[in-house]
């Protein structure tokens, strides 16, 4: 099965990638960039909240209300007006202050401006949800240990803990994002523990009402 990161990079191919890179203003090989710089944040951020009962709770509840949003079928809608979209509140919940601490950082990675970083993580956040929320409903993915999981479809992946996909696809998004994504990683690293994903869970609130700014 493809990772959340392949399965992001799919959505944004072909005029999708265009019409972003048209949006913020950069070519389309800088903004492909800057989508990878910016997925392990987003990831890292809800494995944290999905690490708590509580924090699990609240991205099964928000993922239950991107299924069937049918977002994915029309992004040039979102990426043509990002604030009609869901990304203010979500990013609000994962990262609250540090919002642009990691505008800054992922910039600096990228070579874009931090109102550059800002759209696309505008556009980028609710795509990982809808993403997210597929994948959750296709493969009966249960948000926390012991929670009865969706009925799968018939084509399903294997069912598994969300808070354990999570973690294992911010791995994978940090190995794949630009080098200058490490000094980032370290500075939203506060507790000095060598782990960030922490820290990113801390930045905001759990993930409940994530929804509420569209």
């Amino acid at each position: 099965m493809s990772t959340i990161v392949d399965s992001v990079m799919q959505q944004l191919g072909g005029g999708n990638l265009t019409q972003l890179s048209q949006q913020i203003g950069a070519d389309e090989g800088t903004t492909q960039q800057a989508v990878q710089a910016a997925l392990p944040m987003l990831l890292g951020g809800m494995a944290r909240n999905s690490a708590t009962p509580e924090g699990a709770a609240s991205l099964s509840g928000a993922l239950a209300e991107h299924q069937g949003s049918g977002l994915l079928d029309n992004l040039g809608s979102l990426i043509g007006n990002p604030q009609t979209g869901a990304g203010a509140g979500i990013l609000g919940h994962i990262f609250g202050g540090r919002r642009e601490t990691v505008e800054r950082g992922v910039g600096q990675a990228t070579g874009l401006n931090q109102q550059q970083i800002g759209k696309l993580l505008m556009v980028l956040a609710p795509i990982v949800m809808a993403v997210l929320a597929r994948r959750a409903s296709a493969g009966g993915a249960a948000a926390q240990p012991g929670a009865p999981a969706p009925v799968p479809r018939a084509d399903a992946a294997p069912q598994g803990d969300l808070g354990s996909i999570l973690q294992r696809e911010t791995q994978e998004a940090a190995q794949r994002a630009p080098s200058g994504l490490g000094g980032l990683l370290g500075m939203l690293d506060r507790d000095g523990d060598g782990n960030p994903l922490n820290d990113l869970g801390r930045l905001g609130g759990g993930l409940g009402g994530m929804l509420g700014g569209r």
